[in-house]
């Protein structure tokens, strides 16, 4: 299973980020390609601890729907709700200069590979409490759940 822990798949994705342009075409859902990358730093600040947020978690998100999301080799759904803090039709950071907040993701992501004992201690607002190993195989399908959304 692919994982931002192995180099090679952590630079497969920075590989496909950069081919992403602030005018990169929607295959579904409502968020421009400058919002994506927002949402997707959003993510990385929220279950570090940077942003705060709520939680939604319960015994099936916790459990069956966590297994399901991080397990089962099939991509995730579309138009799957997130939390409003990450959500940048409501309450995400709006877009600003898109190679800056490019950059800020590319720097995000190298920083979140780099410390999975930090990341045993965080939370996700639906999967609760991770591993280190969960956090990278999650970080490693949102990126790549939004990447396909932006056809790279």
């Amino acid at each position: 299973m692919k994982t931002l822990a192995v180099l090679q798949d952590k630079q497969a994705l920075l590989d496909r980020l950069a081919k992403v342009e602030s005018d990169s075409p929607h295959a579904w859902g409502k968020m421009s390609a400058p919002q994506m990358i927002c949402h997707l730093n959003d993510s990385y600040h929220l279950v570090s601890g940077v942003k705060p947020a709520g939680s939604v978690e319960n015994i099936l998100t916790r459990t069956v729907v966590k297994w399901i999301a991080l397990s089962l080799p099939i991509p995730w759904p579309h138009g799957t709700k997130t939390m409003p803090e990450v959500d940048q039709q409501f309450g995400g950071t709006l877009p600003g200069d898109f190679e800056e907040d490019k950059r800020q993701l590319i720097s995000l992501t190298e920083e979140f590979a780099g410390r999975p004992a930090y990341l045993v201690i965080a939370r996700h607002p639906f999967f609760g409490k991770m591993t280190g190993e969960e956090w990278m195989r999650w970080a490693y399908l949102h990126m790549d759940h939004h990447l396909r959304q932006f056809g790279c």
